[in-house]
């Protein structure tokens, strides 16, 4: 780049030269008083920062001499000026505070050296432009490294919780990540879109007032889910619930099956709810009608059937103990319901009892589980239960050692 000297001789250059090096610790010591009075966060930075501010402004002025002497050098030096700071200061100075720096670095500047010359100050002007595009690539490259440093850090998180190989270094990633997400957690799998746009993905999630962190593997989609307080959603709004929040994001996933897992109670139990929904999006086109999204919970008995320990666990727990434990007619009574294809009458005969009797036991079990078992899908779900219960409470007894007589 060429710098206008305004037609300056070697000699009148060589003499504001030695004058600019002469005065440097003037400007210094004046750009810095200039900064206190005219800056406040400057005067609230803890002395240490504010002597990194001051070596950033003194590398500039001296910076500017050795360009004034060597324009050719203007790539090197600008980075220079950069150089001389730590690197905590790049993250507690914004790029406008960095301007603002250099505005006033330059106005004090250029009243000291106003009645020098013309070209001087020209000089000036044009040095200050380049150290302000300078300082934009700067902070250019550190959120661009930022960016590549999340984007990877989000990667091995939700890769963690995936595997459920969580560790102690977990919850300290997860901060580093800025999750504004509390209280409730649950995973969302499905199919990655052609076109996929991780920023418009997280503007829809800040707009439900939702946090997430996003892994892409391949074809697949993971999305961890929990709710933030937002500017949108404060503090004392209601809970949406998650399959409604899966409604919403669904337009963002490509074509196919999206899995819901269940709700845990922190992220750092994500895995679990994780571990469902990568089950159930497996066995998904076993159910011809599956809804999009569907709980993973409503894909228990094919999630079985695959052998998925956890969801025959979860079938026996939540329904074949339940019933069982609060009475053993209940469960006779849905096992006659179900083999006899959902007839009350036929129910009622083999256990010669009155059909309303079978309403009445149908409808108490109902309360107990939470499953109807006069739908069609909801009976595929206790009856693959009782079996599973069937199953385990014989092998319990075969199992159990027989006690010796003395």
């Amino acid at each position: 780049m060429a710098v206008t000297t305004g037609g300056a001789s070697p000699q009148s250059k060589a003499e504001t030269l030695a004058w600019l090096r002469k005065i440097s610790g003037d400007l210094a010591t004046a750009t810095l008083t200039r900064l206190e009075e005219s800056l406040p966060w400057y005067a609230e930075m803890p002395p240490a920062r504010r002597s990194a501010v001051g070596l950033v402004a003194q590398a500039g002025i001296t910076s500017f001499i050795q360009w004034f002497d060597d324009p050719t050098s203007t790539p090197w030096i600008a980075a220079d000026i950069f150089a001389a700071a730590p690197r905590e200061l790049l993250r507690s100075v914004s790029l406008q505070q960095t301007l603002q720096l250099i505005r006033v670095t330059v106005s004090v500047t250029e009243e000291r050296v106003a009645g020098r010359s013309e070209s001087l100050r020209e000089a000036i002007l044009e040095y200050s432009r380049d150290v302000a595009f300078a300082s934009a690539d700067v902070y250019a490259r550190a959120a661009e490294a930022r960016g590549l440093w999340d984007a990877r850090l989000e990667a091995l998180v939700v890769d963690s919780i995936l595997t459920g190989e969580a560790d102690e270094e977990l919850p300290s990633r997860i901060a580093a990540l800025g999750w504004h997400g509390h209280g409730e957690v649950c995973v969302l799998v499905g199919t990655t879109p052609q076109q996929f746009d991780v920023d418009q993905f997280r503007r829809a999630a800040r707009k439900l007032g939702i946090d997430v962190l996003i892994g892409v593997q391949g074809s697949r989609l993971v999305l961890v889910i929990g709710r933030a307080v937002t500017a949108s959603r404060p503090d004392d709004s209601p809970d949406i619930p998650f399959i409604d929040i899966a409604r919403h994001l669904e337009p963002h996933f490509g074509p196919g099956y999206l899995v819901l897992g269940p709700t845990v109670a922190a992220l750092v139990d994500a895995s679990q709810s994780a571990r469902a929904a990568l089950a159930g999006f497996a066995v998904a086109r076993g159910w011809r009608h599956a809804p999009r999204p569907v709980e993973a919970d409503d894909l228990l008995p094919e999630r079985a059937l695959a052998g998925d320990p956890f969801a025959k666990q979860t079938l026996i727990d939540r329904i074949y103990r339940p019933l069982q434990s609060h009475s053993a007619d209940l469960v006779t009574t849905l096992w006659s319901y179900l083999d006899n294809g959902r007839s009350l009458e036929a129910t009622a005969r083999e256990l010669f009892v009155h059909p309303n009797t079978v309403r009445y036991r149908l409808k108490r079990v109902s309360e107990v589980i939470g499953w109807d078992a006069t739908g069609p899908r909801e009976a595929l779900i206790l009856q693959t239960a009782l079996i599973l219960g069937s199953i385990g409470t014989t092998e319990s007894l075969r199992r159990r050692p027989t006690r010796r007589t003395p």
